[in-house]
């Protein structure tokens, strides 16, 4: 897809990732419970990905995240831990993921939350509310100044 006016394509995004600071507002709600609100995020762009954006650890709410069960691993980034939410009566496993000690030159990242947007209620990018990535195992937020085909979806395991 081409990009239209003030629009990027996630294909021109380069690899390995670039992470660079956005003033952008970023957002993350679960019944009704702010997660996340940061002015000081920092997104990361890579090829065929939509944007993630990565939270400070002061502007995310741990009274109500936890270390989650399993992890992954990122051939860039290194070894993620999950987070869980745990609200009154809704618990969900995997809302989001930190990397406590990424590799070089992502050591920025160390600390920051990042949510997958398809398991929360509301991901916000100031007043757009961001869809998820296609597919379940990325975290990239889908917005209309960005332009796909993404990976994630059903025949992209290839790319």
């Amino acid at each position: 897809m081409s990009p239209g006016p003030g629009q990027e394509s996630a294909w021109d995004y380069p690899r390995p990732p670039r992470l660079e600071p956005t003033s952008k507002r970023i957002r993350v709600v679960l019944d009704g419970v702010v997660l996340a609100d940061s002015r000081r995020a920092l997104r990361l762009v890579e090829t065929s990905h939509p944007p993630s954006y990565y939270l400070p650890k002061e502007d995310v709410d741990y009274r109500v995240l936890r270390t989650g069960r399993g992890s992954s691993f990122c051939e860039w980034k290194g070894q993620a831990r999950y987070l869980d939410a745990h609200l009154p009566g809704r618990p969900v496993e995997g809302v989001g993921w930190v990397y406590d000690r990424p590799l070089l030159p992502y050591t920025a990242l160390a600390g920051h939350a990042s949510f997958y947007a398809s398991r929360v209620d509301e991901a916000w990018v100031d007043e757009e509310r961001a869809a998820p990535q296609p597919g379940g195992f990325y975290g990239g937020w889908v917005t209309q100044d960005v332009v796909g085909p993404f990976k994630g979806g059903p025949g992209t395991s290839g790319w």
